[in-house]
C-alpha cells in the first residue's frame, strides 16, 4: 500500500491547487505571483550595492 502525500495548497491564496495551473489554483494567482517577481516583491536581504561598481565590473575576468 502506497502512502500519498497531502496536496499542498496554492501558495498565493491557500485554496486547493489546480492541475492546469500547478502549483497555483488559477490563472489569477499565477499572474499575481508573476507580478510579485516583476515588482521585486521577492528578494533576499543583502548589503546595498553601488550601481557604479557593478557597471565597472569586468564580467569576463579580463582586466
Amino acid at each position: 500500500m502506497t502512502k500519498t502525500r497531502p496536496s499542498r495548497p496554492c501558495p498565493m491564496c491557500r485554496r486547493p491547487r489546480s492541475e492546469e495551473f500547478t502549483p497555483f489554483c488559477s490563472q489569477r494567482c499565477k499572474d499575481r505571483d508573476l507580478a510579485q517577481w516583476f515588482g521585486d516583491g521577492y528578494s533576499l536581504p543583502a548589503e546595498p550595492v553601488d550601481p557604479e561598481s557593478i557597471a565597472q565590473t569586468d564580467w569576463d575576468g579580463q582586466e
